[in-house]
C-alpha cells in the first residue's frame, strides 16, 4: 500500500511538473526585424532579449516563432492559437490586443540618397515625394491617414532591405525605416556597397515605443500583467544597449 501510495504520488508531482513547464512558458511570434528580431541574431535581437530578460525575472521562459509580418499578426489573433501575442508592435487601437509597458524605442526615419536629400519641416510637405514603405506596417498616424487618403504617394513591399535598394536606385525619394535597422543592414554584405550613398533624413519622422501585443483574453492579460511586474525589475536600455553592440 505504502509503495502504491508513493507511485501515485510521484506520478502526481510528474503530472504537475508537465503543466507547470507547459504554464510557465510565453509562445510568441515575431519576424525578422534585425537588430531587434530574428533567428540568427544574437540573443534573436534586441528586442527577444528584453522580453526574456522579463519573464526570467518572473521564473518564466520564453518562445518565439518567426514569420512574414503578416503571418506574425494573424497567427496571434486567431482564437485557439498557441501563440498568447506578437512582438516588436507600435501601439495603435485595437480590441483584439492589449499592449504591454514598452520594451523600447523605434526612432522612425526617411533613408535617402545623400546626394539628393528631401527638404520638409512639416509631414504635409512629403506628399510631394514617392516614398517606400513594407506592406502591412504601422507607420505614424499622421502618415499612414495621407496614405490612406491617398495624398501621400508611396509604394508598397515587402521587406527593409528591398527599400533600401529603391532608394539607391533612384526609383524612389525614401523610404520609411526605423533608423537602427537601416544601420544594421547597410552593414551587411549585400547592401554595405550601397551604405556611402544614403543617409537618414534630418528630421525624424516619431520616436515610437515598442510593446508586446498580447491577445485580449483572461490569459493573454495574465501574461501581459505578469510580463510588466518583470520589465519593472530589468534595466531595459542596459540590455537593448548590450545586444544591439553584438548585432553584426
Amino acid at each position: 500500500m505504502v509503495w502504491r501510495r508513493s507511485m501515485a504520488m510521484l506520478c502526481c508531482l510528474i503530472l504537475m511538473g508537465v503543466s507547470i513547464t507547459k504554464a510557465d512558458t510565453l509562445k510568441l511570434t515575431s519576424l525578422l526585424w534585425p537588430p531587434y528580431s530574428g533567428p540568427i541574431l544574437v540573443e534573436q535581437g534586441a528586442s527577444i532579449a528584453v522580453v526574456r530578460a522579463a519573464l526570467k525575472v518572473m521564473g518564466h521562459q520564453l518562445e518565439v516563432d518567426f514569420y512574414p509580418w503578416s503571418r506574425t499578426v494573424k497567427l496571434a489573433s486567431m482564437p485557439h492559437s498557441d501563440y498568447l501575442g506578437y512582438f516588436p508592435e507600435y501601439y495603435y487601437e485595437t480590441e483584439n490586443f492589449i499592449f504591454s509597458k514598452s520594451i523600447g524605442v523605434s526612432s522612425l526615419g526617411l533613408v535617402e540618397q545623400k546626394a539628393h536629400p528631401m527638404n520638409w519641416n512639416v509631414i504635409e510637405d512629403l506628399n510631394r515625394y514617392t516614398l517606400g514603405v513594407v506592406k502591412d506596417y504601422v507607420n505614424i498616424q499622421a502618415f499612414d491617414s495621407m496614405v490612406l487618403s491617398g495624398v501621400q504617394p508611396i509604394e508598397a513591399v515587402t521587406s527593409d532591405e528591398h527599400n533600401i535598394k529603391k532608394v539607391a536606385a533612384g526609383r524612389i525619394d525614401a523610404a520609411v525605416m526605423d533608423v537602427n535597422v537601416s544601420h544594421y543592414l547597410l552593414k551587411q554584405k549585400s547592401l554595405q556597397p550601397l551604405a556611402d550613398k544614403l543617409q537618414i533624413n534630418r528630421h525624424i519622422l516619431a520616436n515610437k515605443q515598442l510593446y508586446i501585443a498580447f491577445r485580449n483574453t483572461d490569459e493573454g492579460r495574465r501574461w501581459r500583467d505578469t510580463f510588466d511586474q518583470g520589465l519593472a525589475q530589468i534595466d531595459v536600455e542596459k540590455v537593448i544597449e548590450a545586444a544591439l553592440y553584438n548585432q553584426h
